[in-house]
């Protein structure tokens, strides 16, 4: 996973995932969460999802939630998860202000 540890930035993929999470769901819930937010413009492939699950797991982004049904393990966003997903949306809305001034300023 590709995200700008010194900028701050996260990837749109990983924003998406830890905004999915702040409700427990299992992998398949989270790649449909993501295409319904997105209005179906990002679709994850299992291959990317679970790679990124398990990166946000290793960062203790994201952790176990609940019992186990078979194969289908939920995930919940933890409080250092819910952290980086607060950053990211402070440094997404000063970028939108400070690209709002500029274009809206072009006449």
């Amino acid at each position: 996973m590709r995200d700008n540890v010194k900028g701050g930035a996260l990837t749109e993929v990983t924003f998406y995932i830890l905004l999915s999470l702040y409700t427990p769901k299992h992998g398949y819930a989270v790649m449909q969460f993501i295409e319904e937010e997105t209005h179906g413009r990002l679709e994850l492939g299992a291959g990317t999802l679970y790679g990124a699950l398990n990166a946000l797991l290793e960062k203790g982004w994201i952790a176990p939630w609940g019992e186990a049904e078979g194969r289908k393990k939920e995930y919940r966003v933890t409080p250092l998860g819910r952290e980086r997903a607060e950053r990211e949306l402070q440094r997404l809305r000063a970028l939108a202000e400070t690209a709002s001034r500029i274009i809206g300023g072009v006449t």
